[in-house]
């Protein structure tokens, strides 16, 4: 199944997201939930709720079946959240 989603990723979402700037990286796939990660411009973008509901998942449960749903983790980079530690230590001044 990892292969065909990946297969629909290139062919039909990743041209889209592109167009944005954007990027997706494929986590794993269990139970026919497909867990995704946005990258570039889509990361944290506040419309990629809908994105991955009326772009990702749509076009996989349309093209793949089994698939029940997508789930977008959203992981913050180790850097920002170092810095958000010094910030709140007072250790940096915010500009």
């Amino acid at each position: 199944m990892i292969k065909e989603i990946e297969n629909v990723i290139d062919s039909e979402i990743r041209p889209y997201l592109k167009e944005h700037y954007g990027d997706i990286e494929l986590l794993g796939v269990k139970d026919g939930v497909v867990e995704i990660k946005l990258i570039g411009q889509c990361s944290g973008c506040p419309s990629a709720k809908y994105t991955v509901e009326d772009v990702i998942e749509s076009n996989l449960k349309e093209k793949i079946p089994g698939i029940k749903k997508v789930i977008l983790v959203n992981e913050v980079s180790q850097e920002l959240l170092d810095m958000a530690r010094k910030i709140l230590n007072g250790n940096m001044q915010v500009v």
